[in-house]
C-alpha cells in the first residue's frame, strides 16, 4: 500500500538548481504497473472502492485508453456511486510525467499538484504505469547530498546578484567540491541557497562568500567569523559595565 505523504507549498519551493552529479539518475525501475487505470465509461463507484482500500491521493482516467486526467481523493465526499465517471469529468485534474522526463521535474511535479501518485504516459498518451512519491524520494535521498560526507553552508544574496557559477568557483576555490546546492528560500528579490560541501571545514570558505557579499545563516559551529563576533560582543558588554 502506498503511504500518502502531505507536501505544502514550502516543499514545492524546494529545488535543485545545481549538481552534475544528480543529473543521470534513471526512474524507469522504478514504474508501477500495479495499480489501476478506469475509463471514463465505468461507475464512479469503482473510483470510490479504490480510495477506501489505498491512500492514493488520485488515480488516472482514461478514455478509449488515451489519458485523460486524474481523479483526486480530495473529492471522495462528492462522488456517487451510481453515476458514471463521465459525470465527473470536470473534476478531472491535468497533470502527468512521461517516461523522459528529469527526476527532479518529476519531483516538482508531485510537490506542485500535493500528489503522492504520478501517471506516467508516452508520447501517444498511454499510460505505462504510475511513480510513486516515496520511492522518487528514495532515490533522490540515495543521491551524494545525503551520502555522501561533507558539510551544511546556508549563503543568501540579492536575487539579481547571486550565481550558481560564482558559488561553484567559490567553492572550489577554497579546494572544495559542491556535492549538490538547493534554493530553500526566495523572498523580497533575496535568494536563500542550502550547499553541500565535500569539506567539513567551512571556515575559509564562509570568508569567501562574505567577502563576495553572501551572507551566511548557517555553517559550522566553529566559523570563526561568528566566534569573533562573540568575543567582541563579550568584550564590549564588560567594557560598558565597568
Amino acid at each position: 500500500m502506498i503511504a500518502k505523504i502531505q507536501i505544502g507549498h514550502a516543499f514545492c519551493s524546494l529545488k535543485l538548481v545545481f549538481c552534475t552529479r544528480f543529473k543521470g539518475m534513471d526512474l524507469h525501475s522504478q514504474l508501477l504497473n500495479n495499480l489501476p487505470v478506469f475509463e471514463v465509461s465505468q461507475m464512479m463507484g469503482k473510483i470510490i472502492d479504490f480510495f477506501d482500500k489505498t491512500t492514493c491521493s488520485h488515480v488516472a482516467i482514461t478514455e478509449n485508453n488515451t489519458f485523460l486526467g486524474v481523479l483526486p481523493e480530495n473529492d471522495l465526499a462528492y462522488f456517487e456511486a451510481d453515476k458514471k465517471i463521465e459525470d465527473y469529468r470536470h473534476n478531472l485534474e491535468n497533470f502527468f510525467v512521461t517516461n523522459e522526463t528529469s527526476w527532479l521535474d518529476v519531483l516538482e511535479i508531485f510537490a506542485r499538484n500535493e500528489a503522492n501518485i504520478m501517471p506516467v504516459i508516452d508520447a501517444d498518451k498511454h499510460i505505462l504505469g504510475y511513480y510513486d512519491l516515496t520511492d522518487i524520494v528514495g532515490v533522490f535521498i540515495g543521491t551524494p547530498f545525503f551520502t555522501e560526507p561533507g558539510g551544511i553552508l546556508i549563503v543568501e544574496k540579492g536575487m539579481k546578484d547571486y550565481s550558481m557559477s560564482e558559488i561553484g568557483q567559490i567553492v572550489e576555490s577554497n579546494n572544495a567540491k559542491l556535492l549538490g546546492a538547493f534554493i530553500t528560500d526566495n523572498q523580497n528579490d533575496v535568494v536563500q541557497v542550502t550547499l553541500k560541501i565535500s569539506s567539513t571545514s567551512l571556515n575559509e570558505i564562509s570568508q569567501t562568500f562574505r567577502r563576495y557579499n553572501y551572507n551566511i545563516l548557517f555553517g559550522n559551529s566553529d566559523d570563526q567569523f561568528l566566534e569573533d563576533l562573540k568575543k567582541r560582543s563579550a568584550y564590549l558588554d564588560k567594557y560598558l559595565n565597568v
